[in-house]
């Protein structure tokens, strides 16, 4: 089946999207003949596209955000929905988290996460005019303190890129100017796309059958299950009729040796030492498979070296802090963290909602730029957040080998807790992908040796190929305890953006 000029799709692949189709039409939305019916209080249905690494998942659900576009389904990204007409039919497209929706957004798909569904922005009055009038919706409004030169700024950014954030953003507003706050959403949408579906438990798929009566699924069945669903994803219980399943691999112009060696996991027979003589063998081949001897600190900056075990992981970011001449007890900008949920009473749960809603959620991986104004402050940029720079109350805590308690070179009365980023455990980096990985083969060999078993597979290899698919361009494969010595100091200075001065925290925070 041919979708495009240089676009052609395998027969899996064709079956899905003609599945999903179906499904659209029964919903009211015919893709062949762009018809939309408007929105109707039918039943719920939920389908699931499945496949492994590089068999084309991502590609299918862009073509289909595409279509349906083109056949006048309007995109919600979370960031501001214009006024309900019976007439409209909507679609959003998540991904659990920042990461995983900035992948998303890099490949020309208005992804947003979750959270930003959820929890809808509230606007000022005065400036969601402008909002309504970028949008179609309105006549060019006069705002007090806004020139007509700020105006057009933000409408020619609006034309080239279909955010309101980002055009008030070139009007010269910052996000405390034109949002007061969000709440949680109360009425339902429309039409759901979830990528990397194997990461939603069981009550974040709840939540988004309540909001969307059409769900579609997008999910790697070969990755690590939530914890504490013995293995089992949400699609799983989806039966044949509503599943459809990948199978051919989808080669990028030339083989990918990273994706070779991600599906040779598949075989029964493959012991750990074989896997590894066959990633050996693809290094001496290919220069995007790197057997490396030591780790790379300076690709841990930004990249975190991927691990097992939580003592590996706690003992890589000392030897990082210690390779860059971290202070002991504070924090150098360019420092990675990782957020550990937000720490905040239900009273200050508006709080909450505020600090979710701009990327601070669990497993959200920041970059440390230095204090922030208020005592228990810090300044972050959110890696993969539209909005990424914000001020917020924080808990860091800083973990040190055989040590019970973690020490804490700042923190907040209540606020966003924060582990340090060097260092990952592989479930946490679902999701997530870098252009250059390092995973650390000595946690996945002890795994091995562990004989431990998830959903029937081996667990060493469930970790080696969620692994070993987070490297977008490079894999490293660390054989041994060691660092090398970084090359430059830490430094914000890739992180440019306008830093945005929030207080997100509750009104009464203050230092520990």
């Amino acid at each position: 089946m041919t979708t495009g000029a240089h676009l052609t799709y395998s027969d899996d692949q064709a079956d899905a999207h003609d599945r999903v189709a179906e499904m659209l039409r029964g919903a009211g939305v015919d893709l062949d003949d762009a018809l939309l019916t408007p929105l109707s209080d039918g039943k719920s249905q939920v389908m699931a596209v499945v496949g492994k690494a590089g068999s084309g998942k991502t590609m299918l659900l862009a073509q289909l955000y595409r279509a349906l576009q083109e056949a006048g389904v309007e995109v919600v990204s979370g960031d501001w929905e214009g006024k309900r007409r019976k007439d409209r039919r909507t679609l959003a497209i998540l991904a659990p988290t920042n990461k995983a929706a900035s992948v998303l957004r890099n490949r020309g798909v208005p992804a947003t996460t979750i959270h930003r569904i959820l929890y809808t922005p509230v606007y000022d009055p005065e400036y969601e005019k402008i909002a309504e009038w970028l949008a179609g919706n309105g006549e060019r409004p006069s705002v007090e303190g806004l020139t007509d030169a700020a105006l057009d700024r933000a409408f020619a950014f609006y034309q080239a890129q279909k955010s309101i954030p980002g055009a008030l953003a070139a009007a010269g507003l910052r996000g405390s100017d034109f949002i007061t706050g969000w709440k949680r959403r109360d009425d339902p949408l429309d039409i759901g796309f979830v990528d990397e579906s194997s990461m939603l438990d069981e009550k974040q798929f709840n939540d988004l059958r309540e909001i969307f009566p059409t769900l579609v699924l997008f999910g790697d069945p070969a990755q690590l299950a939530p914890v504490g669903q013995s293995g089992e994803m949400v699609f799983d219980r989806l039966g044949d009729s509503r599943k459809m399943v990948l199978h051919r691999i989808h080669r990028q112009e030339h083989d990918n040796p990273i994706l070779d060696l991600a599906h040779a996991l598949a075989d029964d027979t493959l012991d750990f030492a074989t896997f590894e003589n066959m990633i050996e063998e693809a290094a001496r081949l290919d220069d995007r498979v790197v057997v490396a001897p030591r780790v790379n600190a300076d690709l841990m900056a930004r990249s975190p070296v991927l691990v097992w075990r939580n003592v590996t992981r706690v003992r890589l970011i000392t030897a990082f802090r210690g390779a860059f001449g971290a202070p002991e007890h504070e924090l150098m900008p360019g420092e990675p963290l990782i957020c550990d949920g937000i720490e905040l009473p239900l009273k200050h749960r508006k709080k909450r909602i505020d600090l979710e809603a701009r990327g601070l959620i669990k497993g959200a991986q920041c970059v440390y730029l230095g204090p922030g104004k208020r005592p228990g402050f810090s300044r972050l940029h959110v890696l993969g957040a539209e909005d990424p720079q914000l001020s917020a109350a924080s808990i860091i805590k800083i973990e040190m080998p055989d040590e019970e308690e973690p020490f804490i070179p700042y923190a907040a009365n209540m606020g966003a807790a924060f582990l340090h980023g060097a260092a990952v455990t592989i479930h946490k980096a679902q999701g997530s992908q870098w252009p250059e990985v390092q995973v650390f083969a000595p946690d996945i060999w002890a795994a091995s040796r562990a004989g431990r078993t998830e959903a029937g597979l081996p667990l060493w290899k469930r970790l080696a190929y969620v692994a070993i698919t987070r490297a977008e361009t490079r894999l490293f494969w660390v054989k041994r305890y060691a660092m090398a010595r970084p090359e430059v100091a830490l430094s914000t200075s890739d992180l440019a953006a306008k830093p945005v001065e929030l207080t997100l925290a509750a009104p009464d925070e203050g230092a520990a």
